[in-house]
């Protein structure tokens, strides 16, 4: 689970209203779960291509799309997270919609692909992509960050027509509009924000060749550098990573710079990412996304703190289960579904509304954890899972196996049952395997797991 929880025998759901949104604090969405910040999207909810953007008003709002459905990309509205201190985070739902309750697409229903956001003077402006159409892309605007936005319309690209808009305000307050796939498009948008610039349009900014760019950019300032941010096809053919590319000018020529974070192994089906990177009270983030289900799609959205080194260059980061906040406390009940890694044909898979489990774990499949505080020491695990075949459950700290804590032996069993088992101490931070053996097939099914 994601944000702070309170007493886990007195949480409720909590629901108010802004500006006639839904607004779902994830602060409240489960009783059972300690927190954790990845995913910042709360079980069953597939908040993906997260664009970050900080304002004026002490928050920090990451646009985004939303996943629907395993046997297709996004749907057919869109939603906002947003947080004032990256640990407690809250939506803003159905802020946009191309169908359905606050249709504001008047002249199709087409699903909705990765938008980003801007503000300039008093109004915030929310462009959308429908790539299954001819002219694919549109603007719609709002008086307040978290919409509604309304009142869509199409944005001419001269024939250039592509995905994964972005919208980027230099420090003299030229506006730049960027767009495309595998080779990206660039213009200066004219006052009003809603038209581009033909005579500035440039192609090839950067491009799958010579950058490795697949698509979804987004452009950033840091001391007098441009980075270009985008999901990189530079590793297996696969654009699972978030790799950038710099320049001392908007329009390029930009330099390859690297991976910034890879996600890879978060999934059996993993295949692409979608992110951005923003400074936020002092402290610069990289934002991604996750797919889930064994599944290209039901992708949700994460992030990892970055480091800028002395030559302007960003350190790759990994995947943690912790993400922006401090390492996840042993002796809390930790989401098994938090899992950073994934070995083998284990996934994770929605059960209700509310809660996702690993599920399918088959031999030698394993979930890792990173990280976890064992504090000043452990000496029992409980964890709830449903077997199907039976089979044990290894538990290790660490990698490659430096300390075994415990084997759980799961009789076969379809429905969940609670285990409790002692385990050899464990003290400090940690990263947690949980290691499936036994027979061919499906072994069992984890909820969450809490160390005593």
């Amino acid at each position: 689970m994601n944000g702070k929880l309170l007493d886990s025998n007195k949480t409720i759901p909590f629901i108010h209203f802004l500006n006639g949104i839904i607004v779902f604090s994830i602060l409240f969405f489960t009783p059972k779960i300690g927190y954790s910040q990845n995913p910042i999207s709360p079980p069953g909810f597939y908040f993906v291509d997260p664009s970050a953007k900080v304002f004026n008003d002490g928050k920090l709002y990451v646009y985004g799309s939303t996943d629907e459905n395993p046997n297709y990309y996004c749907s057919g509205s869109h939603d906002i997270l947003y947080t004032e201190n990256m640990i407690d985070w809250n939506i803003s739902k159905n802020v946009f919609a191309s169908k359905g309750v606050n249709d504001q697409v008047p002249y199709n229903d087409a699903v909705l692909f990765a938008p980003d956001a801007i503000k300039v003077a008093d109004t915030y402006y929310l462009y959308y992509c429908q790539p299954y159409l001819q002219a694919p892309e549109g603007v719609a605007t709002s008086k307040n960050p978290l919409g509604p936005f309304i009142n869509g319309e199409k944005i001419d690209l001269k024939g250039h027509n592509q995905i994964d808009p972005s919208v980027f305000i230099d420090d003299d307050g030229a506006a730049y509009y960027l767009w495309g796939q595998f080779n990206l498009k660039m213009a200066k948008l004219n006052a009003g924000m809603k038209t581009i610039d033909a005579r500035t349009l440039q192609k090839n900014i950067i491009t799958e060749k010579n950058h490795y760019f697949h698509e979804g950019a987004y452009l950033t300032k840091r001391q007098g550098i441009y980075y270009l941010v985008y999901s990189d096809i530079s590793r297996e053919d696969k654009p699972t990573s978030i790799g950038y590319a710099t320049s001392t000018s908007p329009f390029g020529p930009y330099t390859y710079r690297g991976v910034i974070i890879d996600n890879n192994g978060a999934n059996p089906n993993s295949w692409n990412n979608h992110g951005s990177i923003i400074e936020y009270k002092n402290q610069w983030y990289v934002f991604y996304h996750r797919s889930t289900h064994g599944v290209r799609t039901m992708r949700k959205a994460c992030v990892e703190k970055i480091i800028f080194l002395e030559d302007g260059s960003i350190s790759e980061v990994e995947m943690t289960s912790q993400g922006a906040g401090p390492p996840l406390k042993a002796t809390t009940k930790i989401d098994a579904a938090v899992a950073c890694l994934l070995h083998g044909n284990v996934r994770i898979k929605k059960e209700s509304d509310i809660n996702e489990i690993l599920s399918e774990f088959k031999n030698k499949d394993a979930a890792i954890y990173k990280y976890l505080d064992f504090g000043d020491g452990v000496s029992t695990l409980k964890i709830r899972v449903k077997s199907i075949l039976g089979g044990k459950l290894n538990v290790y700290s660490d990698k490659p196996w430096n300390k075994k804590l415990a084997t759980l032996k799961v009789q076969a069993n379809k429905d969940w049952q609670t285990i409790i088992v002692p385990v050899k101490n464990e003290t400090g931070i940690h990263a947690l395997w949980l290691e499936a053996s036994g027979s061919d097939g499906e072994l069992f099914e984890i909820d969450w797991f809490q160390f005593d």
